[in-house]
C-alpha cells in the first residue's frame, strides 16, 4: 500500500509539506520539520522513515528507525502514534519503546531481538551506546527522528543528543537525521545543531491552523498590584470557564503553583472530586499514567498540570486550555494551546488567567508577539566538559569485538557534534586524562581511574564494577534529592504518592501538614528515605516549594509589553486586557512615569527602612538578580564619592529594587562608571559570593561527569552525603588543582546560564545610551510596590506583611488622591478594598 492508498482509506489527504519531507527523506536528506502542534508532523516523518526502509533489502533484520523524545510520557503516546500506519505499509515491523519506565520482561525481549523501530529518551539510548554489542546494534539505523527538538537543544540533554548522533553517524555514515518543532525562532541555527550539516532541508508545514489566545479579565483588577495579588479573585471565574466547557487542562508554571490550584477547585466545587485531577513530574508514575489514561478517555472534567503535559501529548476529548500566570514566554503559548484541538484543521485556544494586574499587559503582548511570530530562539551549550567526560566513559565501554575507542578518532567524531566543533585538543586531551585518573588531585584513589590504555592503543573501561556504577549515572538532569512520599502503614511504608525534595521533608516535624497529590498530609516520620505519612485532619498545610521555581520572562516577551506600555503611555488602550490594567496604568502615570524603551525610569523613595532606588530595565528575573548586586557593588566601590554601605535588593522580571541604609553619594546613579561594561567580569564576581554559587553549580557538573555516584537502587544516598561529596571534590580541586577545567566550567555557567552575562552586558549597554527619567516618589508607585512585597516576603510573617502592605496601598492610594486633589478623608478605607 502506498502512502497516498493509507491516507485515502481514511478519507484523507497527504499536505503539501508532507510529500516535501517524504521527498527529502527518500533523497537521503537530513532536516527539520517546523509545524504547528496537531498538524501532522508526525506522520510526515514517520511515513518517510517508512519509505527508506523500503529502499532497503528485503527482509533487512534488526533496529532501523530510532526515535527519540524528551519526555516518558511522550514516549507511550508517540508508540501507538506510530504502531497505527503499520498495518498498511509496514505489516511486518514492531514498534518498541525503551525508557526507564520500561518492564524488566521487555527490555529482556529486546534483548533478544529489538524491534524495527523504537521509541526511546536520550538517556536510554546512551545506555545503549554503552553496550557491549553497540555497534551490532545499532550500525543498521539509517533514521533518526527527534520530536520537540526545542526542549533539547539548550540544555546538555540536547548536547547528550548531538554526541549520540556523532556516534552513530560513525556506525553509519548515511544515517538520515529530522527534528520535530512547533516553536522556535531561529531555524537555520537549531537545525544544524541537530544536523550538524549546513545544507540540510528545513520544511515548514501548514500554519493556516486558528490560534486563539485570550485572557481571563478580573473585576477589579485595581490600581495596586503585586504577585499572587488577583488569585483568589479569579478562583470563581476560572471554575466558571471550567463549568461551562468539556475536559479543560489548567497549565500552572511551577508544581506549588499545580497543587494550589488544584485545592482551589476542589474548594469552590467539592462535587467535582474524582472529576479533576492533578499532574506534575513529582507524582509518582501510576498517579501520572491514571490521570493521562482519564484525560483520553474523556473521564476527567479538569486537570491541572505543570509542562509535564504540554508537550505534545495528543488528548483529543481536551476542549479548552487555561494558563494560569503570565507564560513568560511566546513559544508556551502555541505550545499549550495545541493541547486542545490536537488535530489538522481544529482551532487552537489558550486563556491566560493573570495572578496580577501587570499580567494583564504580559497576556495582550504575548498574543501580539505570538501573532507576529516572535518566538524565543535558543541555542546549544558550548563543549560542556562534564558531558564529554560521561560521554568518553560510555564510549569507553561500548563497542563491539573492537571495543572501546583510539583517541584521534573520537576527538575527530566529537568535534562533528556542533556543541564541539571548537573543541580545542588540549580540552579534549584534559578530559581523557580526566577519565584515566581523577586529575592531578585523585591520581592516588583508584576508583577514579575509570578508563585504561591497552596495547592495542585503545581505551576501554576494564572494571565491571565501574562499568556498572557508570550505567546507573548516564544522563544530564540533574536535581536535588527526593524523598518518596508514602502511606504510613502497620508494616512500615504502603504506596507511594510520589516524590518531594529531601530538604523540605528535613524541616518537617512529627504532625506538621503538607499539602501534596491533592491531599492535606500529616507527616509522621522518615524511613528508609521516604516519607511517610497520613491523612490530615485539618484542612491546610504548607505547600512544598521545588527547586527552580521562577521562570524569568523572555527577551522577546519583555520587548513587547515595553511596546504596549508605550501606547499606554500615548492613551492607546486598545487591547481588553490594557482597559483592564488602565487604573493601574494610569496610577503608574500619576505617581511616576510608565517604563518605557526610549528611557530609563529611575524611581526614588526614602522611607523608615532607608533610601530605595528602583530601576526598570525590563531584562527579566534573571539578569536583574546580577545586575541588582552589580549596580550595589558599584554604588560601594566604582562611583565617584562612593563609600561603604548596607544594601538590601530585591527583582522581578520588569525591575529592581535596591534599598541603601545610608544616603547614596550626590550623583551616583548619574556616574558613569555605574552602567559601564569595561571590567565587568571582575565586578560582577566581586559583587556576588561568586564562590558559593560556582560551588552550587559544581554539584551538577559534579554528577554528570561522574564524581558523584548517587548510589544503587534501593540504596539512594542522601542530599547531604551527595552535597557533601561535591562540596569535598570542589575544595580538593580549588586547593591541588588550580586548573581543573571542570571548575572553569562551573564558573562560566554561572555567569552564562544562571546570570546570563551575555544578557547583562547588552543591556548595560542599552542603559548606558539611554536619558534617565529620575522621579522622587511620594509614595510606592504601581511598579514599585511588587519589588517592595518581593523584599519584605522575605522578612516578615505572614500576619506581618498584611500589615505593612495595608499602609503601602494606603500611602498610594492617599497619594493619587493628593495628586487629583481630592481630600484624604474621603478615601479612608480604600486600603482595605484593594487589599
Amino acid at each position: 500500500m502506498s502512502p497516498d492508498d493509507w491516507f485515502a482509506a481514511r478519507g484523507w489527504q497527504p499536505f503539501a509539506f508532507q510529500r516535501e519531507v517524504w521527498a527529502a527523506m527518500q533523497r537521503g536528506e537530513s532536516g527539520l520539520l517546523h509545524a504547528t502542534t496537531g498538524s501532522g508532523k508526525t506522520l510526515a516523518v514517520w511515513i518517510g522513515a517508512l519509505l527508506r526502509a523500503r529502499a532497503r533489502p528485503p527482509a533487512t533484520p534488526g533496529l532501523q528507525v530510532l526515535w527519540l523524545t524528551p519526555m516518558r510520557a511522550l514516549a507511550a503516546d508517540t508508540t501507538r502514534a506510530l504502531n497505527e500506519p503499520l498495518g498498511g505499509l509496514a505489516p511486518m515491523w514492531r514498534v518498541g519503546q525503551r525508557t526507564g519506565d520500561t518492564p524488566a520482561a521487555e527490555r529482556a525481549r529486546q534483548d533478544r531481538r529489538l524491534p524495527e523501530a523504537l521509541v526511546t529518551t536520550p538517556e536510554s539510548l546512551t545506555l545503549m551506546l554503552a553496550r557491549e554489542r553497540a555497534v551490532a546494534t545499532l550500525a543498521g539505523v539509517h533514521t533518526v527522528i527527534v520530536d520537540e527538538w526545542h526542549e533539547l537543544i539548550g540544555n546538555k540533554r540536547g548536547v547528550q543528543v548531538q554526541l549520540a548522533l556523532a556516534r552513530l553517524r560513525r556506525f553509519n555514515p548515511g544515517l538520515v537525521v529530522w527534528g520535530l518543532s512547533a516553536t522556535l525562532g531561529n531555524l537555520a541555527e537549531a537545525m544544524a545543531t541537530l544536523t550538524g550539516r549546513g545544507d540540510a532541508t528545513l520544511v515548514r508545514g501548514v500554519h493556516d491552523k486558528t490560534l486563539v489566545i485570550d485572557t481571563l479579565l478580573p473585576v477589579e483588577p485595581g490600581r495596586f498590584s503585586w504577585g499572587g495579588h488577583l488569585g483568589a479573585q479569579m478562583q470563581e471565574p476560572v471554575v466558571r470557564e471550567i463549568a461551562a466547557s468539556g475536559t479543560t487542562l489548567v497549565f500552572t508554571n511551577t508544581r506549588s503553583q499545580a497543587e494550589t490550584w488544584y485545592q482551589l477547585l476542589l474548594d469552590q466545587r467539592p462535587d467535582w472530586a474524582g472529576l479533576v485531577a492533578l499532574h506534575h513530574g513529582s507524582l509518582d508514575k501510576a498517579v501520572r499514567e491514571w490521570v493521562e489514561a482519564g484525560l483520553k478517555q474523556g473521564q476527567l472534567k479538569a486537570v491541572v498540570a505543570t509542562s509535564s503535559l504540554d508537550l505534545g501529548v495528543d488528548f483529543l476529548p481536551v476542549e479548552r486550555v487555561l494558563q494560569i500566570g503570565s507564560a513568560k514566554g511566546v513559544a508556551r503559548l502555541p505550545q499549550s494551546a495545541g493541547s486542545c484541538a490536537h488535530a489538522p484543521g481544529r482551532a487552537s485556544r489558550v486563556t491566560l488567567v493573570p495572578t496580577n494586574t501587570l499580567e494583564l499587559v504580559e497576556a495582550a503582548a504575548a498574543r501580539r508577539a505570538a501573532q507576529a511570530g516572535r518566538v524565543e530562539s535558543r541555542s546549544s551549550p558550548e563543549a560542556p566538559l562534564d558531558v564529554l567526560v560521561q560521554h568518553i566513559v560510555t564510549v569507553a565501554i561500548g563497542g563491539d569485538e573492537d571495543t572501546g575507542f583510539a583517541a584521534d578518532a573520537l576527538y575527530d567524531e566529537v568535534r562533528s557534534a556542533p556543541a564541539y566543533r571548537g573543541l580545542p585538543r588540549e580540552a579534549f586531551d584534559w578530559a581523557l586524562a580526566f577519565c584515566e585518573r581523577g586529575g592531578d588531585s585523585l591520581s592516588a584513589y583508584p576508583e577514579y581511574h575509570r578508563i585504561v590504555r591497552g596495547a592495542d592503543g585503545r581505551w576501554r573501561v576494564a572494571d565491571l564494577a565501574t562499568a556498572r556504577r557508570h550505567k546507573l549515572m548516564v544522563g544530564t538532569i540533574v536535581s536535588d534529592a527526593s524523598m518518596a512520599v508514602k502511606w504510613a502503614s502497620a508494616g512500615g511504608a504502603g504506596a507511594t504518592l510520589g516524590h518531594v525534595e529531601e530538604g523540605f521533608i528535613a524541616r518537617l516535624n512529627k504532625g506538621d501538614c503538607f499539602v501534596f497529590a491533592g491531599r492535606v498530609l500529616e507527616f509522621v516520620r522518615t524511613h528508609e528515605m521516604a516519607a511517610l505519612v497520613r491523612v490530615a485532619k485539618k484542612s491546610r498545610g504548607v505547600i512544598p516549594a521545588w527547586a527552580g521555581g521562577k521562570m524569568p520572562l523572555s527577551s522577546e516577551l519583555a520587548e513587547a509589553v515595553q511596546a504596549l506600555l508605550e501606547g499606554a503611555a500615548r492613551g492607546d488602550f486598545g487591547e481588553p486586557e490594557l482597559q483592564a490594567a488602565g487604573p493601574m496604568l494610569q496610577a503608574q502615570a500619576r505617581l511616576s512615569r510608565l517604563p518605557v524603551r526610549d528611557a530609563l525610569l529611575v524611581e526614588r523613595f526614602d522611607s523608615r527602612e532607608g533610601h530605595h532606588v528602583f530601576l526598570y530595565p525590563f531584562a527579566g528575573r534573571n539578569v536583574h538578580i546580577g545586575l541588582a548586586q552589580l549596580l550595589a557593588w558599584r554604588l560601594a566601590h566604582r562611583v565617584a564619592g562612593a563609600q561603604p554601605n548596607t544594601f538590601s535588593l530585591s527583582v522581578n522580571d520588569y525591575g529592581l529594587e535596591i534599598v541603601a541604609a545610608a544616603p547614596l553619594p550626590e550623583g551616583a546613579l548619574d556616574d558613569a562608571a555605574l552602567f559601564a561594561t569595561d571590567a565587568l567580569m571582575p565586578d560582577v564576581l566581586a559583587s556576588l559570593n561568586s564562590g558559593q554559587l560556582a560551588q552550587r553549580r559544581f554539584r551538577e557538573i559534579a554528577r554528570v561527569a561522574g564524581l558523584v555516584f548517587g548510589g544503587y537502587p534501593g540504596a539512594p544516598k542522601s542530599l547531604r552525603q551527595l552535597q557533601a561529596s561535591s562540596s569535598l571534590f570542589f575544595e580538593v580541586f580549588r586547593q591541588y588543582d588550580a586548573g581543573n577545567r571542570l571548575l572553569t566550567q562551573a564558573e562560566n555557567e554561572v555567569l552564562a546560564q544562571e546570570l546570563e552575562l551575555s544578557r547583562l552586558r547588552a543591556t548595560l549597554d542599552r542603559l548606558q545610551a539611554l536619558p534617565r527619567h529620575t522621579v522622587t516618589l511620594a509614595a510606592p508607585s504601581p511598579f514599585a510596590l511588587p519589588l517592595m512585597i518581593e523584599r519584605l516576603r522575605e522578612q516578615l510573617s505572614t500576619e506581618k506583611l498584611k500589615d505593612r502592605l495595608e499602609r503601602l496601598v494606603a500611602e498610594g492610594e492617599a497619594a493619587l488622591d493628593t495628586s487629583r486633589g481630592v481630600p484624604r478623608r474621603r478615601r479612608r478605607g480604600a486600603s482595605s478594598r484593594a487589599t
